[in-house]
């Protein structure tokens, strides 16, 4: 088991088609092309629809900005992640400007996925798939190893060691787990 560790400053943005904004892929496991999680760094600058994904469960956040409209909610840095069904394509509407947002999504009936703050330990078990996402950065901490952040990181391992984790940072992280 090790640690593969990604920020979106090393990623190419790539430019969504219709031109609202940019998408920096951190990870398509377990292949790009037939993905089972997806999760992305995206710069939205401009109001218009989600793309559509059937059969895909989506988790949203804000994470500079104002804030963005979606459904009945407002959402801006800090509030709680939003979870919704990947096909309704809601209309996004952007609050005072631009925003950069998280987004994971998970193709349903493919395993189980979970996602939680970062803000409480986590214990086993862990799943056969972990992963967390920091906007700040900070450190990770899996038994006696220490992992440095950067800002707008992903750290991932499969079939994690059975030990406690805890994220030492501020700002918004995630813990996500996926098992069969």
């Amino acid at each position: 088991m090790s640690w593969s560790i990604i920020s979106a400053d090393q990623v190419a943005p790539q430019r969504w088609k219709n031109n609202g904004g940019w998408t920096r892929e951190l990870l398509a496991w377990p292949h790009p092309a037939q993905w089972t999680l997806r999760i992305s760094v995206a710069d939205i600058e401009a109001d218009g629809p989600f793309s559509a994904f059937e059969g895909v469960q989506r988790w949203f956040a804000v994470l500079s900005g104002h804030g963005v409209r979606l459904y009945d909610y407002e959402l801006h840095p800090g509030s709680e992640i939003l979870s919704f069904d990947g096909a309704l394509a809601p209309d996004c509407e952007l609050v005072e400007g631009p925003t950069r947002d998280f987004n994971l999504m998970h193709r349903r009936g493919q395993g189980r996925m979970r996602v939680q703050a970062a803000d409480e330990p986590l214990a086993p078990p862990l799943g056969q798939w972990l992963g967390l996402f920091s906007a700040a950065g900070g450190t990770l901490v899996h038994g006696g190893r220490r992992m440095p952040l950067a800002p707008l990181s992903l750290a991932w391992c499969e079939q994690p060691a059975a030990q406690p984790l805890r994220f030492e940072g501020q700002g918004g992280a995630w813990w996500m787990s996926w098992s069969e």
